[in-house]
């Protein structure tokens, strides 16, 4: 039987303070109001006569404070050389353009990742294109609720984000970053997002998993109107098996809860957790449902708002891997709607 997860700190940074999780490597968590999630966890890495950052927060001026509160510190006053995001989402993207204006430090990331961020942060309509409204109707939901789709506009990414770097430098899979004396190397994850990179250091056992390994929630896996067939959560299941061969005993320092041990127990229990939804879900569609009645299947409390929203997109992510499996079919009802249904 695998141990449980051990948690090796003793506390977490408060705002503006930067804690040694190894050396030459510190723990910075930022305020972010994010449903579901109060802090993200970001990392500054020593990088000789500079900083290497890994993800950087929402756009915030909040945010900007502390980061000048950080690199005031005593032992801190050093210049930013580069910002590496593990994905393209706000929390960790979002001051990418700060960093650059305000240190002229470079921005590396995953192609996919780059791209869809850029993609997004210059699309904005006045109102949800018919596309979209036609993806969410066939999810389930009502004239009412389309309808207030309609009045909080389109493509609101952009707000989050301070401008995205037009600069690149490309990382990859399997690819070794030098920081300072040491090398980090890239393990690229799917399912939550495009091209999820995590940084490994065999040298100092750690790992940078972002928010594809967290130690007590599931990565948010959902699909949504830009890619309405898209089938995430088969990927993000078939990218845990790319961190089996890194040591037990690795420390994971994750964008959200605390820094952990215990990286295989973590990755059974994501798996078994997912196993159990989906078999919940099939044995729920004996008889057939829209998505949007799914949710109490896979959620123990009711879904409101923006969480609703970011429910139905796991839902259908769940939905989508069931009927690629062959064990769920869909049809389209006479309202619109899609029908799942036990195959």
């Amino acid at each position: 039987m695998l141990p449980d997860l051990v948690y090796p700190l003793d506390g977490r940074p408060a705002d503006g303070e930067a804690m040694a999780v190894a050396p030459g490597v510190f723990w910075v968590r930022m305020p972010i109001a994010i449903p579901g999630l109060d802090f993200i966890n970001l990392y500054l890495i020593d990088d000789g006569d500079g900083w290497t950052v890994v993800d950087t927060g929402l756009r915030s001026k909040k945010i900007e404070e502390l980061w000048r509160v950080v690199f005031a510190r005593p032992g801190f006053d050093k210049p930013v050389r580069r910002v590496i995001c593990t994905h393209f989402h706000p929390d960790h993207i979002g001051q990418a353009g700060w960093f650059e204006a305000e240190y002229g430090a470079q921005l590396w990331m995953t192609w996919g990742e780059w791209t869809f961020g850029r993609l997004l942060s210059l699309e904005a309509l006045p109102e949800p294109p018919p596309a979209v409204l036609e993806f969410y109707k066939r999810a389930g939901l009502g004239d009412e609720a389309l309808a207030a789709m309609k009045t909080r506009g389109y493509g609101n990414f952009g707000k989050a984000v301070t401008p995205i770097p037009r600069a690149l430098h490309r990382i990859v899979d399997g690819q070794v970053i030098g920081i300072g004396r040491q090398g980090w190397k890239v393990i690229v994850g799917q399912g939550h997002s495009p091209e999820h990179a995590c940084l490994y250091n065999a040298e100092l056992n750690l790992l940078i998993s972002g928010d594809q390994i967290l130690p007590r929630i599931s990565p948010h896996v959902g699909v949504y109107p830009g890619e309405p067939e898209a089938d995430p959560l088969s990927l993000y299941l078939g990218s845990l098996p790319r961190f089996d061969h890194l040591p037990d005993d690795v420390t994971v320092l994750p964008a959200h809860g605390d820094v952990f041990r215990g990286l295989k127990r973590r990755l059974r229990d994501l798996q078994l957790h997912h196993d159990e939804r989906l078999d919940a879900l099939v044995e729920a569609l004996a008889t057939p449902k829209m998505a949007i009645e799914t949710l109490p299947v896979l959620f123990r409390r009711e879904l409101k708002g923006e969480h609703a929203m970011l429910g139905l997109g796991e839902a259908i992510a769940h939905l989508h891997l069931l009927i690629n499996r062959g064990r769920v079919t869909r049809s389209l009802g006479p309202d619109g709607a899609d029908l799942y249904a036990a195959a």
